[in-house]
């Protein structure tokens, strides 16, 4: 099944089914106003939303209309970004001659939740100097978690997995890092693919709390990487656990797997600015990839477009204040 929200003049948008070869859509209407009481509900919620899907695969349902999607969730009460893939941190490591963090645990921050990005909008930054990059990864969309929820348990409150763009600004980051209260500045709001998905939607491709799919990524029209997302050192259940350990997790609460990294990253390339500059920097001594500049153009797919596709044009943010 794929949900979809569709622009309403609300802030949390109207909830859709979307058809699997995503030319129709049908209203979720008597069932969610909206994505979240949908995930609030899900018990009840889940199966009159499949009943939609069905009517959908049946040839029912209207046009949709691509200009009017939203982030699945335009807002979520949390946001908890990991870094579930070991090469992605070993390069930056290695890269700037940085210690190794000496821990087992995942490694998770909190990140802006009160608003999401359409994978299809300009992504307005204030500067080129802040260092602008994109970081592509997965995520999913749990129900309530209660606190101390074992990672064997987690799964069963994965409801929906999403497509992320988790854009960031390189400059910025080493400064807030080094106060150790984390970051605010180098954390803009991410962007999302138009499409969230149940589990059994990817098939084959869910398993083991990771989703194993390639995340192609082009810049400019220009290819620049597809590693797969198969390589996460800690599953999506792990996380889970890991923010779960002394919280509830409140339904909604959407959960990152980090930047996809892969250890072949010669061949399959990388899913972010900063990891390729890593890159050049072990091979050369210095970098020679630039950050975004104005106008730069990020494409992000996965799955033949299980979620629907992030196209993006990154631009200067106007105001008159």
């Amino acid at each position: 099944m794929r949900l979809a929200t569709l622009s309403d003049g609300t802030r949390d948008g109207m909830l859709v089914a979307i058809s699997r070869d995503a030319r129709r859509c049908l209203p979720a209407t008597g069932i969610a106003a909206h994505l979240q009481q949908a995930i609030e509900e899900w018990p009840t919620m889940e199966r009159r939303l499949r009943s939609l899907s069905r009517l959908l695969e049946e040839g029912g349902g209207e046009p949709l209309d691509h200009d009017r999607l939203l982030a699945p969730l335009p807002r979520a009460w949390q946001w908890l970004d990991g870094s579930a893939f070991p090469q992605h941190g070993e390069l930056m490591q290695k890269a700037f001659n940085l210690p190794p963090i000496e821990t087992d645990r995942p490694l998770m921050y909190q990140g802006l939740s009160d608003h999401f990005l359409p994978g299809h909008a300009d992504v307005p930054l204030p500067s080129e100097a802040d260092g602008i990059d994109f970081e592509g990864e997965y995520g999913v969309i749990v129900d309530a978690v209660p606190m101390g929820t074992p990672a064997d348990k987690a799964l069963d409150h994965v409801k929906l997995i999403l497509l992320i763009n988790d854009w960031s600004l390189r400059a910025i980051a080493p400064v807030e890092m080094k106060t150790g209260f984390g970051w605010v500045q180098a954390k803009p709001a991410c962007s999302v693919a138009p499409f969230a998905v149940t589990p059994d939607e990817l098939g084959d491709a869910w398993q083991d709390g990771r989703v194993h799919l390639p995340l192609e990524v082009t810049l400019n029209g220009q290819w620049f990487g597809n590693p797969h997302g198969g390589e996460m050192q800690f599953g999506f259940h792990d996380l889970i656990a890991h923010a779960a350990r002394t919280r509830d997790l409140v339904a909604g609460t959407i959960i990152g797997s980090g930047t996809v990294s892969n250890v072949h990253y010669s061949s399959v390339g990388s899913c972010c600015l900063s990891e390729r500059r890593a890159i050049e920097m072990i091979a050369t001594g210095a970098a020679s990839t630039p950050f975004l500049a104005f106008g730069d153009r990020v494409r992000m797919d996965a799955g033949d477009g299980v979620f629907g596709t992030i196209d993006q044009h990154v631009v200067a943010n106007i105001t008159d204040r």
